[in-house]
């Protein structure tokens, strides 16, 4: 438990220590200096990695590894910087096998497939949804609905085609290598319910804060009343992942509330999933979700 808390010492440190003083300068009217820490690349996935190793080793679940073994799993590059967020049990197996080390011409076309297919998503389509973004937030003071709604399914969709694009150019270089990574999105936005949409969208993730936050604080194994507890903390924490804003816990408590009620109602929102105006519903609360998070974060930074 030391060294777990130690991994999380050492992410708060670099990506919260700065947002914590700010926060702190600003209740109490205090001057303390902050550091402007230069955050390690990829330290939000290979902590995440390094935690879930951690509590499976506490489980017994990693007495066959090898040192070496659990730092090539920590570094491996191509998922290191955006993921996805992998599972010990998933890759070092493959990084022991004998028949991986080798040249395999089906894996290596495969690998450079997908890895044209999210260099395309992430340049040509995100990239120029996020010049229209830029130009929206940056230059319209009060948008009209028309704009707004322009602006911010443009921004919905820049994230969607950034994070899958990278995560694709991982999937494709790990292809290239004999090494499989698991998938992180599934045509999110084909889901008829928020529950299913986070199924979907940065599937590694949601099985993180699943397996590791959720079920170890009980699940929905303690009644209705704490499993709604259980889901606002995942998303807080999912939120507070994300990055060091109040924005991020903003967005955070907001899907935590949509997931909740989507519970409440489970059985309305069935029906309602399988018409046209459940799904159209659904992605105007992830669009007033993200378009609203983007709004705070201009007003409070002037951007």
């Amino acid at each position: 438990m030391c060294v777990w808390g130690a991994n999380i010492a050492v992410i708060f440190y670099f990506k919260y220590y700065d947002f914590f003083l700010e926060n702190v300068n600003i209740l109490f009217n205090r001057s303390f200096e902050l550091k402007n820490i230069v955050l390690p690349l990829g330290i939000s996935f290979f902590t995440f990695q390094q935690v879930s190793y951690l509590v499976d080793s506490y489980k017994g679940e990693t007495k066959d590894y090898a040192f070496d073994e659990y730092m090539l799993f920590v570094s491996y590059f191509p998922q290191l910087i955006a993921g996805p967020i992998v599972l010990h049990g998933e890759v070092i197996p493959q990084f022991r096998s004998r028949k991986r080390r080798k040249f395999i011409p089906q894996n290596f076309s495969k690998g450079m497939y997908i890895f044209a297919l999210g260099l395309f998503k992430k340049i040509i389509l995100a990239d120029t949804l996020g010049t229209a973004v830029t130009y929206g937030f940056g230059t319209i003071d009060t948008p009209g609905s028309l704009e707004a709604l322009i602006v911010s399914v443009s921004y919905t969709f820049q994230l969607y085609f950034d994070f899958s694009g990278y995560c694709d150019m991982a999937i494709g270089i790990g292809s290239m290598f004999n090494i499989e990574l698991p998938q992180n999105y599934n045509s999110p936005y084909k889901a008829t319910s928020i529950t299913e949409f986070w199924d979907r969208w940065h599937m590694s993730l949601t099985r993180f804060l699943k397996s590791y936050i959720y079920i170890p604080l009980g699940g929905n194994r303690k009644g209705k009343l704490r499993t709604y507890l259980n889901i606002m903390i995942v998303y807080l924490a999912s939120g507070i992942w994300h990055g060091a804003n109040w924005t991020f816990v903003l967005w955070g408590r907001l899907q935590g509330l949509f997931s909740c009620l989507n519970r409440v109602f489970k059985n309305t929102w069935k029906k309602w999933g399988k018409l046209r105006n459940g799904r159209c519903l659904l992605c105007l609360l992830i669009y007033f979700g993200s378009y609203s998070e983007r709004i705070i974060f201009r007003q409070q930074y002037s951007l």
